[in-house]
Order: structure tokens, then sequence, then C-alpha cells
């Protein structure tokens, strides 16, 4: 947001989660207030049983960074699904199309013996996608599964050809990451999981079961909403509930530092003071953010 304000640039969300409508506590969205100081893209586009994919995610980004350019406005991408911001700077690697049949065979395993169990098989055939991948993200260990029965090859190889490291960006960037100290970072989430609990987060997800979004929807298998549907249907009680979700992010939080670990171009920082913060401003007013 300082960034954003001190360059007069616009924020595209990167996260996958915030894109749907009436997921606003469980996903951390920015509110009204922080919109009107700093105009946020790709916030509440679909709802939540509508089909979302890093290839729409780099079509609509596109859009909006296309948008903000010809207003002259840098942009700030922000957030932590690493899928999508490698898809908006590289593209996507070229996989094999769906196979309708396949698919339809794996969906019906995952309904028979529950996500976890094709996530097994994933990490059997896919080490490396799958400690990447979350246990209950079906979508994208059914599509991974996919590629693997129909090229013979882990996806984490075809990836690995579609390598970072030798393709030209599709925009000029710089990349920043953030790291705190891990017990800081961990005490920071368990704090975040209390606080959404406390803003309402029960009662969010109770509303998106009213408006017909049960937890078979993909966007309700999301950390946060997962554990909160199981409370509200009786299999734990609210603090295992708090315990889990507090469990599964902290996880993904490791994920995501091994998805962007290996990446040389990110420039690492312990915490938002550390970040020099003139000079990417200065990088977005006078250098351009945008050559594509």
């Amino acid at each position: 947001m300082d960034i954003a304000q001190r360059a007069g640039g616009e924020v595209v969300s990167a996260d996958s989660q915030q894109v749907y409508r009436g997921m606003d506590i469980g996903t951390g969205k920015v509110g009204p207030a922080e919109r009107a100081r700093v105009p946020h893209h790709l916030l509440d586009v679909v709802d939540p049983d509508e089909e979302m994919t890093a290839a729409r995610f780099v079509e609509l980004a596109d859009a909006a960074i296309e948008d903000a350019s010809t207003r002259g406005r840098p942009v700030i991408v922000a957030g932590g699904t690493g899928l999508y911001v490698r898809a908006l700077l590289l593209g996507l690697f070229p996989g094999p199309p769906a196979d309708a049949e396949l698919r339809r065979r794996l969906e019906d395993e995952a309904q028979r013996r529950g996500t976890e169990a094709l996530w097994n098989r994933l990490a059997e055939v896919d080490s490396a996608l799958s400690e990447r991948v979350d246990r209950n993200d079906r979508k994208r260990i059914i599509r991974a599964l996919e590629v693997y029965e129909l090229t013979g090859e882990p996806m984490s190889v075809h990836q690995a050809r579609h390598d970072f490291r030798t393709l030209p960006r599709r925009y000029r960037a710089r990349l920043i990451g953030l790291e705190p100290e891990r017990e800081q970072l961990y005490r920071a989430i368990d704090a975040r999981v209390e606080g959404m609990v406390e803003a309402g987060l029960v009662g969010e997800v109770e509303a998106l079961r009213a408006a017909g979004y049960g937890p078979t929807f993909r966007s309700q298998q999301a950390i946060g909403y997962a554990e909160i549907h199981q409370y509200l249907e009786g299999a734990i009680d609210l603090p295992r509930a708090v315990e889990l979700i507090q469990r599964n992010s902290r996880r993904y939080a490791r994920r995501q530092a091994t998805w962007y670990r290996p990446d040389p171009t990110v420039s690492w920082y312990v915490a938002p003071p550390a970040v020099p913060v003139d000079e990417l401003v200065r990088f977005l007013v006078e250098d351009g953010s945008l050559d594509g």
C-alpha cells in the first residue's frame, strides 16, 4: 500500500482465493477503505462455484495491467500464489490437453477415497510437486496425476523444462520476498487466524453454506474454509478447527518458501521495514515497470 501510494500505482492481486466473492475474512482481503486509497484488481471476480485457473488469472491480470499502463499507472502485483505469479511472468508450460474420461475417473476416486488419497499417490509419482501442492487442492492434484498418466513423466519434470532461469519474462519486474524469522512468522500466523475467527469467519462460512456453497466446491477447500466447514458439520469443535487452520497455514507458508526459494531473481527481506521502498518507487516511477 505504501509503495503503491507513493508511486501512484495500482495493485493486482495474485491470490488464488481472493478472486472469490463472499470470501473476505478468511482470505484476508483488503476492505473498502484500503481500496479507496489504492485501486485493487482481481478481487471479487468470480463466484465460489465458478472455475478459476492460472490461465484465466493471466488473462485477467494482463487486462488489468494493460488498463493501468494505458493510464500511466505502475503496477504492484501482490499475493502468494506462486503458480499465478510464475504464469504471469513466464506463461504456462504447454501441458497435454485435458482428458475428460481420465479426469472423471480421478474425480470419482477422490469422492470415494478422499482427496488426500490422491495426494498420497501424487507424492509417490511426483514428490517434488507434492511438496508444493496442498493436500486438499483437488484440482491441482488431479491435473498433476492426469499429466503423469498421459505423458509418463511427472508434472515437475515438465515444469523444470519451463525453466524460470532461462525463459524470457513477459513483463519487466522486481521480485520482493518477505521472510520473517520463523518463530515470528508462526506467531503472526497464529494471531492472524485468531483474529479472523474473532472478525466473524464462522459467520462468513455459514453465509456461504446458506448460499449453496458447500464444502465440495474447490473454493471451500481453501485453508480456513475447509476447517470451518468441518466444524459446522460437527466433525470437530471450534478450538480444533482454529488449531488446524493455524497448522495448515504454517505448512502453506513453508510451501511458499519452497516454491520461491530456488528463484535467484527474488530479493529477500526479513520484514517490511527492511524493504527498500524508495528504491522500488524509483523503479516504478522513473524506470518504468512495464515493457511488455
